[in-house]
């Protein structure tokens, strides 16, 4: 066993854990230190989301330019460290080749390798994951990334994992960019405590249209996230071209989706609300053990990760809220996995994180409509008691 493969176990054990405590009283508690969610007054998560995308893909032209102008193009002094499937860089693109005729002192952009997405990455992760919880309810992100202990232990869980792999994939800069990685957490966490608390935005309930528009959504944002992920977080600009199809009809359906939706209907069927409520508890106790559990299927032992999926959607089961409807929710979720299955083995793909997306997507999809016939058969609308609101200090 290899000390790779220990330090990710130990991830994954320790943040599946740190999830299981912290993740429900980041649900039922206001901001740990007294400060009220102030809702208005802030920016949505997907303008931050954007922004480091954009600071991103600007390090990617930078990198390009750097390494024509510097390297002649060649970034075998580089790849020779990694795995097959980096640095397909278009040094050949007429704008890399003006940019790289004009970069003053081409020497200082030397940092556009390997560092700058250093300190990028986890900002970039976390604003992803903060439009996720966003698009389900603005008040479950501010509850939920408005919880210190929670974002903190996040940042935490994130970087370690970070770190952990950038050990295993030694080169001469992985002592720098271990150092920049924390300090790219020590500067986010903060940052996404404060957006979070002030998102605007009020709490959402969704029937079904508003979980399947919550699905669609989902698929758009991981699907962005894959994008940049392989054109840019691994290099491979030159991907683009194949790649700005699906993340343009990706673009395209959050910006017609991001218009703020009215609160939602008063009362749902009673399975629709369940999965409403499901859904909620699945992504906030997600949240923390989430990187690590991925990585954990590469690096370390799949069974102990696929251990940890399993007490985690156990734990977003565990709550007697969930009783008046624990037949038909069941039911569904069986459903729900079945169709989860079939989109995991659907087709072969590079990256495994494109299966596993079209997984997560299928599931609440399948349930959601499931659920909505079951409702239909009921005599009439019952929604679940409200959770008890937390009194502000």
């Amino acid at each position: 066993m290899t000390i790779t493969a220990l330090l990710v176990d130990a991830a994954v054990l320790g943040s599946t854990g740190a999830a299981l405590l912290l993740g429900p009283r980041a649900l039922r508690a206001p901001a740990a230190d007294g400060t009220p969610a102030r809702p208005g007054q802030g920016v949505r998560p997907e303008v931050l989301l954007a922004a480091v995308t954009g600071l991103i893909y600007l390090n990617q032209l930078l990198c390009s330019a750097y390494l024509l102008r510097v390297h002649g193009g060649d970034a075998g002094y580089v790849t020779r460290y990694l795995p097959p499937g980096w640095f397909a860089e278009p040094t050949g693109h007429p704008v890399v080749r003006a940019l790289a005729a004009h970069l003053p002192a081409p020497g200082l952009f030397a940092p556009t390798v390997l560092r700058v997405q250093a300190f990028l990455e986890l900002p970039f992760v976390l604003s992803a994951y903060a439009t996720v919880l966003y698009r389900l309810s603005p008040a479950l992100l501010r509850a939920v990334l408005g919880s210190p202990a929670l974002v903190w232990a996040t940042a935490a869980s994130y970087t370690l994992v970070f770190g952990v792999v950038e050990g295993a994939l030694r080169n001469p800069w992985t002592g720098q960019d271990v150092v920049i990685r924390v300090l790219s957490a020590l500067l986010t966490a903060p940052l996404l405590l404060r957006a979070a608390r002030r998102a605007p935005g009020p709490e959402r309930r969704s029937d079904t249209l508003g979980l399947l528009r919550f699905t669609a959504e989902l698929w758009a944002v991981g699907t962005l996230v894959m994008a940049v992920y392989d054109t840019a977080l691994l290099y491979n600009l030159r991907h683009l071209s194949d790649r700005w199809p699906e993340a343009a009809l990706a673009l395209a359906l959050l910006a017609a989706t991001a218009r703020d939706r009215r609160p939602g209907p008063a009362t749902t069927g009673p399975g629709t609300a369940a999965l409403d409520l499901l859904l909620r508890r699945t992504l906030v106790l997600f949240l923390l053990p989430a990187l690590a559990i991925r990585y954990g299927l590469g690096f370390a032992h799949p069974r102990l990760s696929a251990a940890a999926v399993l007490a985690v959607a156990l734990a977003a089961l565990a709550t007697p809220r969930l009783r008046p409807a624990a037949r038909p929710l069941a039911l569904a979720c069986a459903a729900g996995l079945a169709a989860a299955h079939l989109a995991l083995h659907l087709r072969h793909d590079t990256y495994p994180e494109n299966a596993l997306l079209r997984a997560v997507v299928a599931l609440p999809a399948t349930a959601a409509l499931l659920l909505a016939l079951t409702d239909l058969r009921r005599d009439g609308p019952a929604s679940l008691p409200p959770a008890a609101t937390p009194r502000r200090r």
